[in-house]
Parts: C-alpha cells; structure tokens; sequence
C-alpha cells in the first residue's frame, strides 16, 4: 500500500478521483463540493487568503481531502490553517472516504504540519458532531500529536421526514395558517404575485430582483458581491435553483435563494422590503417554496442552515447544533502556548459554573 500527499489549488485542477471525493460530499450539504469551492476561490479567497486543497492518495485513488487556508499567526513566524470558508459556510468537513481509517488520515496532517511549518493551530469550523468524518478527524488530530478542543459554532433549524405539503401545514397551527392565507390574499388582490425562477434563461432577472430586495432590506452590504450571483448561476446550471419572488406593481418586495439537491432544501439567503411588511411577503413565500419543495422536489429535509432566529423554530421540527476544532502544535512556542491557554481557560470557566450553581443551590435547615 502507497500513501502519498498532492496539493492543489482549484477544482479545476482536480483529476477524477479527487473531484469524485469531494462532490460524494455534497449528500449532505451543497457547500462541500467541487462547485461551491469552485466558486468560493474565484469569488471570495483572492482577498481572504490563497486557497489550498490538500489530497491523500492511496495507491493512486483519493481517500482524503481538506480545503484550507493558511495564515500567518499575528506578528510571529508561525502558521494557522483554517478551514475553506467565511460566514457563507454552513457546513465544512474533510472529504473522507468510507474506507479511510484515523491512522490514514493522520498522514495527510502529519504532511500538513510539514508544508505549513512552523504550523501553530488548526482550526476547523463548522462541522457535523455526529458524522462519522468529524470523529475520524478527532481521532487523526489525536494520532497526529494534536492537542484538540471542541467548540460551539450555532444552533441549525431544520425539517426532516416530512409528510405531505396540506398534513404539514395542518401540524403548524391555525394562527400560522390563518396569517398565510390572509397575507396571500392581501397580496394578490394588490395586484402582487409569487414567481419561483428555476430556469438559468431567467435567471439574470431573478438575480437582479434579490439584489434590488436585499439593498432595500435591513441587512448589511455583501462584502464580496460576485459570490452570491455567480454561485445560483452554477447551481442554477445543475437545476439546484429555487430563487422565488414576490411582486408588487412591477416591483420585487421579497425574495429567497433556495438550493435542492439530493434530495435536501437548503434555505441559503431571504430578504424582503421592510417597506411592505403589512403583506408579511416573506411568510408567504417561505410558505410557496416549502410548498414546492414538498409537493413538486419531495425533499426529505428542508435545512434553514445557520442561526436560532425564533421564526425558524415555527416553520422547522428538530434542532440540531455545529461544532468547530481547534488543534495545536505543541512542538511550536505558539502551539503549546495557546494549548496551555485553551486548557487552562476552559477548566476555569467550568469551575466557574460548578461555583455558580453551588452558590444557587439552596441551603437546608
């Protein structure tokens, strides 16, 4: 058996076998694979720092992938690898396969300490705690001679195993139904509509009338505004794409990016005109494309991604959390140093919490 370590530095340059592995990713979320990375180099990465995409070959077939940047440590000579991602990224994992064992793996970050020395830190984020390619990478930082800490990254709203479109609007409640019903109704006797663009013939349209919502809206300006349009282009080209609009007069007052793939709805961005919000436009058209999703992609899980907004609780089932990791070199200064920081921290917070509750329970007698 041959192990041997390749880097490259886009997708493009990817053989079959590496691109193979990655996009085996994209099951469980469409921001593991090829295409997103593809798009996030060419869009994001030339000002966040150069992208790395660093393989493990055995005998001549990719079994392990990790998509990194690399940073220099503040005013010290040493090196911090960080995942491929910004707050775009809701999900990050090692492209892993399924035969892969955590003393492999340990040879790819054994390499990686080697490319990247003095290589300080490593921090991973934001990961699946209960996939099998998370506890693989714990294990593999452990045999590598990491000193590894888990963190909390947020909470994530989703919908899984759902029935049918009618049966899961019965489960919401009739004040939910009730504000659908008359929000739609107001609408559409205004003179507004509802319009899902799917087709990449449409799509420059669909992309104009989100961006002309999102300025008007309450959230900040994109710092990198070609990753947006240029990532529902290429997933539009795959007929990922649900970007649905409301319409009022000829102008856009709400509008989401979903992706499907796989089986899964991913709600990515949504933004409506804060001047119309007596319509609730963007309750009515979260209630047309899960609609859609249900009844016309029959997904088996819709996934509101990042964040504990209180709205995704009435529309989602289950809450899940995601994690991050962060290792240590401890053969570097910087290393051992934020090691013995990080342990010492965490072990003072806790006794912190054990003290607190102490001093909150109450006395006897």
């Amino acid at each position: 058996m041959t192990l041997e370590v390749m880097t490259f530095r886009h997708p493009d340059e990817f053989p079959p076998d590496v691109r193979q592995l990655f996009d085996n990713c994209e099951v469980h979320s469409t921001a593991l694979g090829s295409s997103w990375y593809r798009n996030y180099v060419e869009t994001v990465s030339a000002s966040n720092g150069a992208a790395l995409f660093h393989v493990l070959r055995r005998d001549n077939m990719a079994i392990a992938a990790i998509a990194v940047m690399v940073h220099r440590a503040g005013w010290t000579l040493h090196r911090t690898v960080e995942s491929l991602g910004n707050y775009y990224t809701t999900m990050y994992a090692p492209a892993l396969a399924p035969s892969i064992s955590a003393t492999e793996l340990a040879t790819l970050l054994r390499r990686l300490k080697h490319l990247h020395r003095p290589l300080a830190r490593l921090r991973l984020q934001p990961m699946d705690r209960d996939a099998e390619s998370y506890k693989t990478l714990l294990d593999a930082l452990r045999v590598a001679g990491f000193h590894s800490f888990e963190f909390y990254c947020f909470g994530n709203w989703y919908l899984r195993n759902h029935v049918d479109w009618p049966t899961y609007l019965a489960q919401r409640g009739s004040k939910m139904r009730s504000n659908i019903k008359r929000a739609e109704k107001k609408l559409l006797q205004d003179a507004g509509s509802i319009e899902l663009i799917a087709d990449p013939q449409e799509l420059q349209r669909g992309v104009q009338a989100y961006q002309q919502v999102y300025a008007a809206s309450w959230k900040k300006p994109e710092p990198h505004p070609r990753f947006i349009p240029e990532l529902v282009a290429a997933f539009a080209r795959r007929n990922w794409l649900r970007l649905g609009v409301i319409w009022l007069r000829g102008q856009p007052i709400a509008a989401q990016i979903w992706f499907v793939a796989h089986g899964r709805a991913e709600i990515f961005k949504v933004a409506y005109d804060e001047s119309f919000k007596e319509y609730s436009p963007g309750t009515v058209l979260t209630a047309k494309l899960m609609e859609h999703a249900m009844q016309s992609d029959r997904v088996h899980e819709v996934d509101y991604l990042s964040g504990d907004d209180a709205y995704k609780k009435i529309w989602m089932s289950d809450r899940r959390e995601r994690f991050g990791i962060i290792a240590y070199n401890a053969w570097t200064v910087a290393g051992a140093l934020g090691a013995i920081l990080e342990f010492t921290t965490r072990h003072a917070k806790a006794w912190m919490r054990g003290a607190q509750a102490l001093w909150r329970t109450p006395k006897r007698g």
